[in-house]
């Protein structure tokens, strides 16, 4: 199916309320998010290198607390469409991000603290493979936006690709979401670091 998917056909859950086997169904076996794992901005040194599949996964499974509803904390939501898991986004405060901190594209041209910890983050999108291009990442992101007010955020940033009409764009380069999915979900734009990227924020 290709119909776009309205925000009110979709449950979006915190991660410890899903299952692992439901995250894993939606990261797939073989592209970009399955190998990443969400880990990129939170691995020391080099992704690929200096970890293991394993140990990525580990990491992910670990942080997302899945299957434990009484955890404290969780790394992300998990969309359901009816009973199947579709789509995830990463939410959390920004210093659970180490990588953030050595990457330019947060902090040009801005005097942001970079520990303030009641700013949080917007960092990968990844929707299920057959679910793709039918609009799930928009209400994720809305989602990621209440549930880190919800959690007491000052504000919510998200380091957003800009897209053109007609021109393609790989999934593993848009993992990070599109200026406009941000855009609708009530962020604003506060930096262009680079010609692709836009810092995005929404204030509490």
């Amino acid at each position: 199916m290709t119909d776009p998917v309205q925000p009110g056909e979709l449950r979006i859950v915190p991660a410890n309320q899903a299952t692992w086997q439901d995250l894993v169904a939606i990261f797939g076996t073989a592209d970009y998010p399955f190998h990443c794992q969400c880990q990129r901005f939170k691995v020391s040194g080099w992704l690929w290198r200096d970890t293991s599949l394993d140990e990525r996964m580990a990491m992910q499974r670990a942080s997302t607390a899945c299957g434990q509803p009484e955890a404290e904390h969780t790394s992300g939501l998990v969309a359901y469409l009816g009973d199947e898991p579709v789509g995830w986004v990463a939410v959390e405060p920004r210093l659970a991000y180490p990588k953030l901190r050595g990457l330019r594209v947060p902090w040009t041209g801005r005097s942001e603290d970079k520990d303030d910890d009641g700013i949080w983050a917007v960092t990968c999108f990844c929707v299920r493979k057959g679910y793709r291009g039918r609009g799930i990442t928009y209400p994720l992101a809305q989602a990621a936006a209440d549930h880190a007010r919800d959690q007491g955020a000052a504000a919510v940033e998200g380091y957003a690709m800009v897209t053109e009409p007609g021109v393609e764009i790989t999934w593993g380069e848009v993992y990070v979401g599109a200026v406009q999915v941000f855009a609708e979900a009530g962020f604003t734009e506060v930096s262009a670091p680079t010609k692709r990227r836009r810092v995005m924020r929404i204030e509490s």
